[in-house]
């Protein structure tokens, strides 16, 4: 069984009340248990990368219908997952793939912005982490059909791809569509920038905010 053993004691237990309803819990039962996290992004920065006055903003403004308590735990939620899985003793390997669009919707204020940004170039520049830019030059990608993870876990077990939705959140297993966004995938990171291209743009962007 899948994180068999992070389900046993789950760090997020206690926050059950505002994870169950939304299926967040079951996400995170999965990305416990994985050693590799491939994400694409076309309109937010992803959950594991994100500061937490970006994530407020962000939670608060898609959940209006949350609480400040239920925002604050969500919050605290996001902030655990990176701790637990971009470090720690078995920290996963993530490769992001974002796109332009992320950088200038402002998200918060410009300083909220500008954190986030440093906050990317900071852990882009660990090991386990790769982040990538797919420019607006692009043109048209298949990254346009929305926002997908997926996760690979230990040997012989099968990976999967996670697809998040306000309501009905699903993961599907099927060896042929694991492989058809594995090959998109694949497709996004051949035409994004390089990680140090990203880190050059992401500090040029932040510099080119207004105050």
């Amino acid at each position: 069984m899948r994180a068999d053993k992070e389900q046993q004691k789950p760090w997020w237990r206690k926050y059950s009340t505002v994870l169950t309803p939304t299926r967040y819990d079951g996400y995170l039962a999965l990305e416990a248990g994985a050693v590799g996290l491939a994400n694409y992004q076309p309109l937010l920065v992803p959950g594991l990368l994100q500061t937490e006055d970006y994530a407020r903003a962000v939670i608060a403004q898609m959940r209006p219908d949350l609480s400040a308590d239920q925002v604050d735990a969500l919050v605290k939620v996001r902030m655990e997952r990176q701790e637990s899985r971009l470090s720690g003793e078995r920290p996963a390997e993530l490769r992001a793939v974002l796109d332009e669009a992320v950088l200038h919707r402002v998200i918060g204020s410009p300083t909220v912005m500008r954190q986030q940004f440093a906050r990317l170039v900071e852990v882009g520049e660990q090991p386990n982490v790769t982040i990538q830019l797919l420019p607006f030059t692009l043109g048209a990608h298949p990254g346009l059909y929305g926002p997908f993870v997926i996760l690979t876990f230990p040997e012989h077990t099968a990976p999967l791809v996670w697809l998040e939705n306000p309501d009905n959140s699903v993961y599907l297993e099927s060896h042929s569509d694991v492989q058809n966004y594995t090959d998109t995938f694949d497709q996004l990171r051949a035409s994004a920038l390089s990680p140090a291209e990203t880190l050059t743009r992401l500090i040029r962007t932040a510099e080119e905010l207004e105050p």
